[in-house]
């Protein structure tokens, strides 16, 4: 069973991973405006690989016996200057998540919670697995 302050900050990084994808899609959307279908691609490309670990927490808070509770997803920015506000944008809201992944981790392992860590030692290996694809430019 998950204690609820874990479910409670799950159910947040599920709702922040969801709103990551909803910001490449915009990304993504202004790409495709500008006649840029690679850098398209490479934001649709990174909006399913949130969505994914939305996908596979959800999963885990209710193999653990909790629930999957839902909230609003903010509105992503729309408005861009250019395609190097966007990586920089996106590079600095990739720190966010990530910043909120080791949080949830620093309360696993107050809660002594040995199943959540794991998970999310899942979770932290495979957005630094390798060097982000922003980094790679």
């Amino acid at each position: 069973m998950i204690s609820q302050k874990l479910q409670d900050a799950i159910n947040y990084q599920i709702n922040r991973e969801l709103f990551s994808e909803f910001y490449y899609l915009s990304m993504a959307s202004y790409f495709n405006s500008v006649g840029l279908s690679g850098f398209e691609n490479f934001f649709l490309v990174q909006g399913q690989e949130e969505r994914f670990h939305a996908m596979k927490l959800y999963r885990f808070v209710n193999e653990r016996g909790g629930r999957v509770l839902l909230q609003a997803i903010e509105a992503p920015k729309t408005d861009f200057k250019s395609a190097l506000e966007i990586f920089e944008l996106a590079y600095d809201h990739e720190k966010l998540v990530s910043k909120l992944i080791n949080d949830l981790m620093d309360l696993a392992i107050k809660e002594n919670d040995h199943a959540t860590k794991n998970h999310l030692n899942w979770l932290l290996k495979s957005r630094w697995k390798k060097k982000p694809a922003w980094r790679q430019l």
